[in-house]
């Protein structure tokens, strides 16, 4: 008997069948049978399903003789069913990969319950994934298993069959079957919920619900949206015959007036002609099934109103009103929207007439980001060695947190943001301020850039259209045009931007700020940011930083992080950081020992609490190589990346470590040792020689000597490799000086700077 039953029902899905029955057989959890209903499909949902069953054992297609729809083709893999626990998943979505071990972990973890609850995210047909709204109520946290009354918040979760584990001698017991027509999981869902004796959450997206641009059947034009009203008159019979649900019946009914009200408002459901007769229907059911109880949310008080009355007429009158003060409000937003962004020209042209403030520094990072890269540790030095410099940051306002409190916050885009550009004698980024700005006689600006490249950049993309995507080349160059200084880490990174961005600045190869901080470091820093982390202590932390490809519309992993940690045992966690562009995290769900520090201010700090670095073509590894930690490169799509990006140099042939061209070839490099061996020291070592020869602690001191002080000669001199001494990770530590003390250099950051500075 296998430990699931996932049973999708297939009609008119052709298009996607592969796809979910795939997501399904390549689980890692493996103890399944994969029960595939074909509902008298008349496209190739059959012969999918048969061709699937003559390649897995595991899969049963069945054929129905008659189109019934979604319940009965449930009702019928049902009923062969023979697993512990039953799955249901719609034959144009798809499980996430580790879905059913981690259902399963959880279901043995509290004690077998009727139904398990986990989540779900919408995956549109752009790529984009957006999480259930109501993923606060699967929390696991608190006792588990429970009931419903503990956790009534759990009818909010929208109410599908799909997200849920049900065992079967529990649907056994109780007799629950789906009902015919649409809206078929409403009598399912509910029933189900109240009458479990146990219940638990899991609070990871298991199921990714396909959001078709056509085709779905809840977005077709029918009078089977008609359907609703019987719905919910079984849903209120199977409470009548249960009286000890009574006190259910409140929820339930706003439940209902919430959902009737939102198939009449959803505009292409109704047949024309056919919207008045479902108010009225509306209203009867309102009429039938009203119980008293629980106060209306004032959201939805205008709903109730529609439902109650059951007036079309009058719908259509306040729907006529309301698009008046919409169309209203807009013309008023556009104008005074117009007249803000006039009164901010002319109050830029006005301050570009007062003098500069030779003591006003503003500094920026990728456009209004928080405290990090170049920039702040350039702002930090900029107040040390010139303590009469006054800075400012342009972040938004979700990024104001991040900043040190001895430095002003602008906000892009305001009055004072355009204020500071127009006073301020020194201008510092890694990305242009505004197109708009206008450089005065005596201002400098300083661009960072933000690291080594590997993809190319700047001129060198003209003939990339899959990575450029509306770069304008032209208004490029006129920024690179006010660029007074730009930052170099390495000859490599000089000769690309002089290429590159071809203007009259002047280019500094004094290294990068950003890592000073690798050389300042002690192994003390390292441990406390590991335990604010939550790295567990004695635990090898990989961090996974992948790059960004602007070519590609969906963000997606090439690895399966949760199976890449299985594999390699318990001593391991990840810290997984996602690109800033890709403006998500990597994992859905992360937990357990995958940690989501996409959110991290500062990702030097995640480089120095981790113990190697696994990514792609990231120009992290640059910076990375500076700590002489072991570096993993996983190149599994880098023909893909070469030809749609461009590359300065073959990764593969001039690598930081150890190669990996598969998942399988990566979690073998770690689990033979190989990831730190002699050869992948030998490779690191090569790469530091090339890539990492100024960053030796005090590039941003150099800048600021050089451009703030105006000292030309007598500048800090570089130290080589060979004398340089980064901090070593937590787990080279444990290796080399396993029960001694190690003393801190006296040249070291101070713990209470580290930790403080964002």
């Amino acid at each position: 008997m296998p430990r699931f039953s996932v049973i999708v029902p297939a009609y008119e899905v052709q298009a996607y069948l592969h796809e979910c029955l795939d997501s399904v057989l390549s689980q890692s959890f493996t103890d399944l049978e994969l029960i595939v209903v074909d509902d008298c499909s008349p496209d190739a949902c059959g012969a999918i399903a048969d061709e699937f069953a003559a390649r897995d054992p595991r899969v049963r297609p069945v054929h129905l003789p008659d189109n019934g729809g979604l319940g009965p083709a449930r009702n019928a893999g049902l009923r062969l069913a023979t697993g512990d626990y039953v799955v249901f998943l719609d034959g144009d979505d798809t499980l996430t990969p580790g879905a059913l071990q981690a259902i399963a972990d959880r279901v043995k973890e509290t004690d077998e319950p009727d139904l398990l609850v986990y989540d779900y995210a919408r995956a549109f047909w752009s790529g984009e994934t957006r999480r259930n709204e109501h993923a606060l109520e699967l929390t696991e946290k608190g006792p588990a298993p429970f009931r419903l009354d503990e956790r009534p918040g759990l009818l909010s979760v929208m109410k599908v069959a799909w997200n849920k584990a049900y065992r079967r001698e529990f649907l056994d017991r109780e007799g629950f079957a789906f009902p015919p027509g649409y809206y078929e999981d409403t009598p399912w869902t509910y029933p189900v919920l109240m009458t479990a004796e146990s219940i638990a959450t899991l609070d990871r997206v298991c199921v990714h619900y396909r959001q078709r641009r056509m085709g779905s059947i809840t977005r077709t034009t029918s009078r089977h949206h008609f359907d609703v009203f019987e719905q919910y008159d079984r849903l209120f019979a199977y409470l009548d015959s249960r009286p000890a649900l009574a006190h259910w019946r409140p929820a339930l009914f706003h439940r209902m007036v919430d959902h009737l009200a939102a198939v009449y408002a959803r505009r292409g459901r109704l047949p024309l002609g056919t919207r008045a007769e479902f108010l009225r229907r509306a209203r009867a059911h309102y009429a039938r099934y009203q119980a008293p109880g629980g106060p209306v949310r004032r959201g939805n008080r205008a709903r109730h109103a529609l439902v109650r009355l059951g007036s079309h007429r009058a719908y259509r009158v306040l729907s006529v009103g309301l698009r008046v003060l919409r169309r209203t409000g807009r013309f008023v937003s556009l104008l005074a929207h117009g007249s803000w962004r006039a009164a901010l020209r002319v109050h830029y042209r006005m301050q570009r007439l007062l003098p500069l403030r030779d003591d006003r520094a503003l500094f920026s990072s990728h456009g209004g980001r928080g405290y990090e890269c170049n920039p702040a540790a350039l702002e930090d030095a900029f107040r040390s060695l010139a303590p009469r410099m006054r800075t400012a940051w342009a972040a938004r306002p979700e990024h104001h947190h991040t900043l040190p409190t001895a430095t002003r916050r602008v906000t892009p885009g305001s009055f004072a943001y355009w204020t500071a550009l127009a006073r301020s004698k020194y201008l510092v980024a890694n990305t242009d301020f505004d197109s708009r700005l206008v450089r005065r006689g005596g201002q400098v600006l300083v661009q960072t850039q933000a690291g080594t490249p590997l993809g190319h950049m700047g001129l060198d993309l003209q003939d990339r259209p899959a990575a450029v995507g509306r770069t304008d080349f032209a208004r490029q160059l006129s920024g690179a045009d006010q660029w007074d200084y730009v930052l170099s880490g390495n000859r490599h990174s000089t000769l690309v931007w002089e290429r590159v961005f071809p203007a009259g600045y002047e280019t500094l190869e004094y290294g990068q700020p950003r890592n000073d901080v690798f050389q300042r470091a002690t192994s003390l820093d390292v441990d406390r940011l590991r335990a604010s982390l939550g790295i567990p202590e004695g635990a090898i932390a990989l961090l996974y930083a992948p790059t960004h490809r602007d070519y590609r519309r969906a963000r997606r992993t090439t690895l399966d992080l949760e199976r890449v940690l299985r594999r390699l045992g318990p001593r391991f966690v990840l810290l997984t950081r996602a690109h800033h562009a890709d403006g998500a995290p990597l994992v859905e769900s992360p937990g357990g020992r995958i940690i989501d520090a996409t959110g991290h201010p500062n990702v030097e700090h995640l480089c120095l609490a981790s113990d190697a670095l696994v990514t792609d073509y990231s120009s992290l590894m640059f910076d990375y190589a500076n700590l002489d930690r072991p570096i993993v490169i996983h190149a599994a799509d880098w023909e893909v990346y070469e030809a749609a990006r461009g590359t300065y140099f073959d990764l593969r042939s001039f690598p930081p470590g150890a190669v990996a061209r598969s998942e399988d070839e990566l979690i073998d490099i770690f689990a033979s040792g190989h990831w730190r061996g002699s050869r992948s020291t030998q490779l690191r070592a090569a790469f530091r020689e090339r890539f990492c020869p100024y960053d030796d602690g005090r590039a941003a001191e150099r800048v600021v000597r050089r451009v703030v002080l105006g000292e030309t000669g007598g500048l800090p001199p570089f130290v080589p490799l060979a004398e340089r001494h980064p901090v070593p990770s937590a787990a080279a530590r444990r290796a080399r000086f396993l029960g001694e003390r190690e003393v801190p250099s006296p040249r070291a950051m101070p713990t209470a700077d580290l930790l403080a500075s964002p």
